[in-house]
């Protein structure tokens, strides 16, 4: 065992259970290794079509009239998420930042929105109106309905009775748990619930929350018939390098109308200074498949060493994955604090910090959170984090590299086990 580790305060014990695990797991991560593969192959083709030039990375200011790498940037995202265009700028403040935008978008005083995911992530709750708020979708009269998932998939008799009983403008698809019990949506039941929502209602608007599933999967929610997905440039898609922003892709009209709402009704696209940050979307989109694999592999470690640890975990470290969360289910708070510290002592920034539960804007609950990065609230980057409820379930994601990664949870399960 290095000595360099002790700063970390790690466990020798933990050090040879991480070697042990690793020999393990070198099948699971090869398969790991063929989607990175993949997704850069993809990246980097759409990159060399669209000519991406070094003149690319130019600032607009004001009214970012003829922003040529602002425009090249959107027409790679809709491409290598198969979308007809996409919305990508560094105006919005976060993803659910981004879903607000399109819900306000696409819905129309009267209209109503149905989730069939159950209830959407917590940050959305004052958007939609379930938690009152005078800014939100039912003060503008839009009605909202939720089925919720049946046994981890959705409800189909459900929501054949009522898109054949109301009249429903937009269905919301959130594929991540948030901060629920449920599993993450695979790319596969999303495909599947989409052709049947299609065959009975062609014109309902089918819009994706992608946000922590990008280049997990092959395939790509408008690659299987959604009309709108969303996510983050904090999480997957910015490679830990964006600093900020979000992406909307999809079907031109409904871009159209999301930009008009984004900016204003007549120059939607048109407008909207990149500020110099085009630089950082194009390396963050060249990065993120190799980002996102080691934040794959930095879970399925985690998933295999708390198991064996005796805590309850999902997914699975053999599971097939659909996004970068994993959840590990403590059933006390102390377990949870002392894992988050961990998290917090092996990180790059702040790493002096003693992490304790406080309250967060768009939350009800005390929130405990990790996350020593470089961009403030990064997913992509490895953090930890959860409410003080139960059942105490702390959410970890990301990564930036495999080591990093390893590093982290070696911290972590020394604390724990302390």
């Amino acid at each position: 065992m290095n000595k360099d580790l002790e700063c970390l305060n790690i466990n020798k014990n933990v050090y040879d259970m991480v070697l042990d695990a690793e020999n393990k797991l070198q099948d699971i991560f090869k398969e790991v290794d063929k989607i990175e593969e993949y997704f850069s192959l993809k990246v980097l083709k759409t990159f060399k079509e669209e000519n991406v030039q070094e003149s690319d990375f130019s600032k607009s200011t004001g009214y970012g009239y003829g922003d040529v790498g602002r425009d090249k940037i959107e027409r790679i995202f809709a491409k290598v998420l198969g979308g007809e265009a996409g919305l990508v700028r560094g105006q919005f403040i976060s993803g659910s930042h981004a879903l607000t935008v399109a819900l306000f978008a696409l819905l129309r005083p009267s209209d109503t929105l149905l989730s069939i995911t159950g209830l959407p992530y917590d940050t959305l709750h004052e958007v939609i109106g379930i938690k009152k708020n005078d800014s939100s979708l039912e003060s503008f009269n839009i009605k909202y309905k939720q089925i919720d998932l049946l046994d981890n998939d959705f409800d189909y008799a459900k929501i054949k009775e009522v898109l054949e009983n109301e009249k429903i403008k937009v269905i919301e698809i959130q594929r991540s748990k948030g901060y629920s019990v449920r599993k993450s949506i695979s790319i596969e039941k999303v495909e599947k619930v989409i052709k049947f929502i299609k065959n009975i209602s062609k014109d309902v608007i089918i819009m994706v929350d992608n946000c922590y599933c990008e280049f997990v999967e092959q395939m790509s929610p408008c690659e299987v018939g959604a009309d709108i997905c969303v996510g983050s440039l904090i999480k997957n898609l910015g490679g830990g390098i964006a600093s900020n922003g979000a992406y909307i892709v999809g079907k031109s009209n409904l871009i159209k109308l999301c930009a008009e709402r984004l900016n204003l009704p007549g120059e939607g696209l048109d407008v909207g200074p990149s500020l110099g940050i085009n630089k950082e979307i194009l390396m963050g989109l060249y990065h993120a498949p190799i980002a996102v694999s080691s934040a794959i592999k930095t879970a399925i470690l985690t998933s295999y060493l708390l198991e064996n640890l005796g805590y309850k975990v999902e997914p699975r470290y053999d599971e097939k994955r659909c996004d970068i969360v994993e959840n590990i289910f403590f059933f006390n708070s102390d377990d949870l604090i002392n894992y988050c510290k961990g998290i917090q002592n092996a990180s790059a920034i702040d790493s002096n910090i003693i992490v304790e539960p406080s309250d967060m804007p768009g939350y009800d609950d005390k929130i405990i959170m990790a996350s020593g990065s470089f961009t403030q609230g990064s997913s992509i980057e490895i953090s930890c984090d959860g409410p003080i409820r139960e059942p105490f379930i702390a959410y970890q994601q990301g990564s930036l590299t495999y080591s990093y990664g390893k590093l982290a949870i070696m911290s972590a399960i020394s604390r724990l086990i302390k």
